[in-house]
């Protein structure tokens, strides 16, 4: 089946832009990124987007269509009627290069932030072992694709433009969740707390588990309920544990 949609697409630059309207052709089982497409070829040439792989793997077709975060890639047109308006606009708690394509750096720098895995002492890469439970548990979070539509989506960085200085996000948060889990991670014992480093230096209070970067997300991945629900409860653990109060009292006597 073939029709002619009413599309909206924002374009600008960072000096500012607005919504134009375009009518263009659909046919059965395109994706929204197809629609795209087509405008560049037939009707706005200049138009920016940001993609590579339209298989919904490489994350770089981010956006939102009629407000939400999606892949424009993963997104069918199918799920639209015939005499729907789609909207598509630039991630918007990113800084917009031009039309579509935003500036996601503030995500590398973030990356840089988080130390990295910490081999085990005296243990080849060859002689690593693990349960295969502690393999399935951290697999979940390696299915991530860095679209960034988690970052887009947190409300902590999406509607307040000063928390970016101390809150890394939820899929940087969901990186130290899966490195404090893993049994042969050895930073405790060069000093690195990844639990006390997530509060205090990665902003995991500001997190407060609504669960919106879950439901965005195109792998899936429960990154609430299996990364950061359990990364702020050894939090709290280590933090106000009377046990562990105690003891740093007794090991801070001089």
């Amino acid at each position: 089946m073939t029709y002619t949609a009413h599309f909206k697409v924002w374009r600008g630059d960072a000096d500012g832009g607005d919504l134009n309207d375009y009518q263009v052709e659909v046919n059965e089982g395109e994706v929204v990124l197809d629609i795209i497409h087509r405008l560049q070829a037939t009707q706005a040439s200049d138009l920016a987007v940001r993609w590579n792989c339209k298989a919904g793997k490489c994350g770089s077709c981010s956006a939102e269509i009629n407000g939400r975060p999606s892949l424009l890639c993963m997104t069918r047109m199918s799920v639209f009627t015939a005499d729907e308006t789609v909207t598509v606009t630039p991630m918007r708690a990113f800084p917009v290069i031009r039309d579509l394509v935003t500036d996601v750096s503030f995500n590398y720098a973030k990356a840089r932030e988080v130390p990295a895995f910490v081999p085990p002492a005296g243990l080849k890469p060859g002689e690593y072992r693990m349960q295969q439970q502690d393999v399935e548990r951290s697999q979940e979070f390696r299915k991530c694709i860095e679209c960034f539509l988690c970052q887009d989506t947190c409300h902590v960085v999406r509607d307040h433009e000063e928390n970016k200085i101390a809150f890394s996000g939820p899929r940087f948060l969901m990186r130290i969740a899966e490195l404090d889990m893993h049994p042969l991670d050895a930073a405790a014992e060069e000093g690195l707390d990844r639990k006390v480093s997530a509060q205090d230096d990665h902003g995991l209070g500001y997190c407060n588990i609504t669960k919106c970067c879950t439901e965005v997300c195109p792998e899936h991945i429960k990154i609430t309920d299996n990364a950061l629900i359990p990364l702020k409860e050894r939090a709290v653990d280590r933090k106000y544990d009377p046990l562990v109060w105690l003891g740093n009292k007794i090991l801070r006597r001089p």
